[in-house]
């Protein structure tokens, strides 16, 4: 299967967000590419927000060039057989941790925001760090940190608010 094929699956499981889940669907329609970010009309993105519930806190990166506090996550590439490999891969990259598991359910939220290149169609998960988990900047970031549930929205936007609530809900 093939990874345009595994989103659209992913999207129509996808349980809520109803009007924006049908902007991601008409994307995929409309655009072959839609998944890669040489689609100029925006592209599929994949992230995980890294959790550990035992203490009640998220590992947020401030991202190299925007400049904000956000959960990892970026490009699809084509090594990605999934949307939740995607993720996965996007979770332990940015935060060097090994052993992330992405919460069970599929995504937890969906986000579309514009960025630099285009709109990125943002399907997020949730990946729990196992106990004792060490973080390790990536080239991607400028710092990494934990925060405890009731910190981040001193730090990050609503988008970043609601996924961590999303993800708790979830848990």
């Amino acid at each position: 299967m093939r990874l345009h094929d595994d989103a659209v699956l992913v999207l129509k499981e996808y349980g809520a967000q109803e009007e924006l889940r049908q902007v991601y669907l008409d994307h995929l329609q409309a655009h072959p590419d839609g998944m890669w970010k040489a689609c100029a009309d925006g592209h599929i993105t994949a992230s995980a927000l890294v959790i550990a519930p035992e203490r009640g806190e998220v590992l947020l990166t401030l991202h190299r060039k925007l400049r904000m506090w956000l959960q990892m996550g970026g490009h699809c590439e084509p090594g990605d057989a999934t949307l939740a490999d995607a993720a996965l891969r996007e979770g332990t990259e940015e935060s060097g941790i090994a052993g992330l598991a992405l919460l069970p359910g599929g995504p937890v939220r969906l986000d579309r925001h514009l960025t630099p290149c285009a709109w990125h169609l943002d399907v997020q998960y949730a990946a729990v760090a196992p106990r004792g988990a060490e973080e390790a900047i990536s080239d991607e970031s400028l710092d990494l940190r934990w925060f405890a549930y009731d910190e981040v929205p001193e730090v990050a936007d609503t988008s970043v608010v609601r996924l961590v609530e999303a993800a708790r809900a979830r848990l």
